[in-house]
């Protein structure tokens, strides 16, 4: 086990409240393609991507966050757009002073980004760096 000062060396784990744990699954699992993670005693369902797990976690009031909770670094965000769109995601698309998107993107420095929702309205994004 990592100590305090092991934290560089730690997994990560990245919390999401969920409404509805069987909803969400199937959304993780089907739309996202994300593979089966397991059930933990105390109700979280955990999957692994890349070096960090996602734990999905029962909350009967669900989000209330109004900003990215997790966001997926892709090689080709549009080829990845049109992947998951296929699979029935929803892009949102912006218009605001600084934040516009053309084509579900949004170019943000040295990254593009285009942002979904899960079914238990936490804010995900996909991004693709630039350089």
């Amino acid at each position: 086990m990592n100590t305090l000062s092991d934290l560089n060396a730690s997994q990560v784990t990245c919390m999401l409240p969920v409404k509805d744990l069987e909803r969400a699954r199937r959304f993780y699992e089907k739309s996202l393609g994300l593979a089966a993670g397991a059930a933990k005693p105390d109700g979280k369902f955990v999957y692994r991507c890349g070096g960090t797990e996602i734990a999905l976690f029962p909350k009967p009031e669900g989000t209330k966050a109004q900003h990215t909770a997790l966001s997926f670094r892709v090689g080709d965000i549009a080829a990845s757009i049109e992947l998951l769109k296929a699979r029935g995601v929803v892009f949102a698309d912006y218009d605001f002073p600084g934040l516009k998107t053309e084509g579900h993107v949004c170019v943000l420095g040295a990254e593009k980004a285009a942002w979904f929702e899960d079914t238990e309205g936490n804010i995900l994004c996909l991004h693709q760096d630039l350089a």
